[in-house]
């Protein structure tokens, strides 16, 4: 074999080599540009939650050069289908503390047991110096609940229920009695479960 046709082989063996490469380097993905967000999937289901601001304190801190304020903001969250969740946001301005709350509601949410608008049964729930009463009530009976309570109510999809607020006033241990009492709440299927009996003889008062 000649020189020159050892040389013919070599420039087509590294002609191929080069167009492998420039194959599998255009197969890469295209380098996403900074910051873009990534589509959300179509099969992704939206949840929409509706939010309420129950209190918003200002907090003065005294310091050597005079006072600096705060904010505290307690938001309550729900989708008006029996989830539901509280968050407490403080920054140095309001709206910064508010979607620190919000964001703390959405993380700690709870599944509430609704069957025919209303609770399943009574419930006392006990929080600090809070302590609510949750009974449930007919058809057409409204939410019987003010301030804070109500709120919680309306946003986790209860119709109908009569409360009663048995100790303090304070929005924010009324609002931690409020969900202790709601994470007390038992289905029907659940007691039924839990006994072992069919979910028709279960006798809810």
């Amino acid at each position: 074999m000649s020189e020159e046709t050892k040389n013919e082989e070599v420039v087509v063996a590294q002609a191929e080599d080069n167009k492998e490469a420039s194959d599998k380097s255009s197969k890469k993905k295209a380098p996403r540009k900074a910051g873009g967000a990534r589509a959300p999937k179509a099969d992704a289901p939206l949840v929409e939650l509706e939010e309420r601001v129950v209190a918003i304190n200002r907090v003065a801190k005294v310091v050597k050069g005079g006072r600096r304020f705060s904010f505290a903001a307690l938001i309550v969250a729900g989708d008006k289908k029996g989830r539901i969740g509280f968050g407490l946001g403080k920054a140095k301005e309001v709206p910064d503390a508010i979607r620190k709350a919000s964001n703390e509601a959405k993380a700690k949410m709870i599944r509430v047991p609704v069957e025919k608008g209303t609770i399943p049964h009574d419930v006392i729930g006990e929080f600090d110096a809070g302590k609510i009463l949750l009974k449930p009530a007919a058809p057409g009976t409204g939410i019987k609940a003010a301030g804070a309570c109500r709120s919680i109510l309306e946003l986790a999809g209860i119709e109908n229920v009569l409360t009663k607020s048995l100790r303090g006033n304070n929005p924010h241990n009324v609002v931690r009695a409020t969900f202790k009492a709601l994470r007390m709440l038992r289905s029907t299927n659940e007691v039924a479960r839990a006994r072992g009996i069919d979910l028709k003889s279960v006798r809810v008062k």
